[in-house]
């Protein structure tokens, strides 16, 4: 099958072995795959990752069971051993022995056809497109700041990253009775945010700090951490969202003698994704920027490592 690999560099290929099937897995054709700052930090050595990344897609089950072939699904990325004491003690998803798909242990979504185990999957509604469908995953990601930190509508509440997940988490955020400001460098992409409703502020033209409740680094920065420690108040919460190959730059000497919250933030529901999108709570069609065929996805590596791209899809089967 063809394939965008990475083994010190990033390459297409036209005779990557199709993945084989493990009991539980089922052979996913994929139909598109996004491409996330996670992708491009594989680039740069990232989790020391080998082979075809890619884990935001929707495709059709090829072969599997019953119930799931001939589907068109979504799919969650970690998968686990279910008998550990993480998974047996309701955190699955931090499994000691997990592969994650496209990341860590297990090939990915910029291919022809990807193995996940069934149990991940879920079935995507027809009220979705593929264009939306492939956003599920990211989506989730952005859902899960809401069930680790309470959300009331007085927060004060900064997003840092303008970007493609910054987007995402903002639009949450709204959602949910919150008016989150999102502090960027780039003005066009806060330009974008600004035509949804959504206040922005150019991170130069900042002047007050200190006073943030809730503060978001989806800057996918290494400098991302200690910027959110300007923002945050005394015994305030900063959410990590990013996810960097370079090593992070951290006085952690604010975060004592303010008492601030650090958490770090990953995967998320995908129901509840799914469901917004139908709902239509969340837009991300006008995130996308540009669709490339998988024979030229080197270029699409190219585009969205330009700063100010938003999403740049993968399709498979051209």
């Amino acid at each position: 099958m063809r394939a965008i690999v990475f083994d010190g560099s990033l390459r297409c290929v036209a005779d990557r072995p199709t993945p084989a099937r493990r009991d539980a897995d089922v052979l996913i054709r994929v139909h598109l795959a996004g491409l996330c700052a996670t992708d491009l930090e594989i680039t740069r050595g990232y989790m020391d990752f080998a082979g075809v990344p890619g884990h935001e897609f929707v495709g059709t089950v090829e072969e599997g069971p019953d119930a799931l072939r001939g589907k068109r699904v979504v799919g969650e990325i970690n998968c686990v051993c279910g008998k550990c004491d993480l998974c047996t003690g309701g955190l699955a998803n931090h499994c000691r022995s997990r592969t994650v798909l496209g990341i860590a242990g297990r090939d990915g979504a910029f291919a022809d056809f990807l193995a996940l185990p069934a149990v991940n999957c879920h079935i995507v509604p027809p009220e979705l497109s593929d264009e939306e469908a492939v956003f599920v995953e990211p989506l989730a990601a952005a859902i899960q700041i809401t069930r680790q930190v309470k959300l009331e509508p007085k927060l004060r509440v900064t997003v840092l990253g303008s970007g493609r997940l910054g987007t995402l988490v903002a639009q949450v955020l709204a959602s949910r009775g919150c008016r989150p400001v999102v502090v960027g460098r780039n003005p066009e992409t806060l330009g974008r945010l600004d035509r949804r409703g959504i206040q922005t502020a150019l991170v130069r033209d900042v002047q007050r700090f200190g006073d943030q409740d809730l503060v978001v680094d989806c800057t996918g920065s290494p400098e991302g951490a200690s910027l959110a420690l300007k923002f945050v108040r005394p015994r305030g919460t900063i959410v990590m969202k990013s996810t960097c190959a370079a090593a992070v730059p951290l006085d952690l000497a604010p975060l004592v003698v303010n008492e601030v919250t650090l958490l770090g933030s990953r995967c998320g529901p995908f129901p509840e994704a799914i469901a917004a999108l139908v709902r239509r709570e969340v837009e991300v069609r006008s995130m996308i920027q540009r669709q490339f065929p998988l024979s030229r996805g080197l270029e699409a590596f190219e585009t969205a490592s330009k700063p100010g791209s938003l999403k740049i899809l993968v399709k498979a089967g051209a």
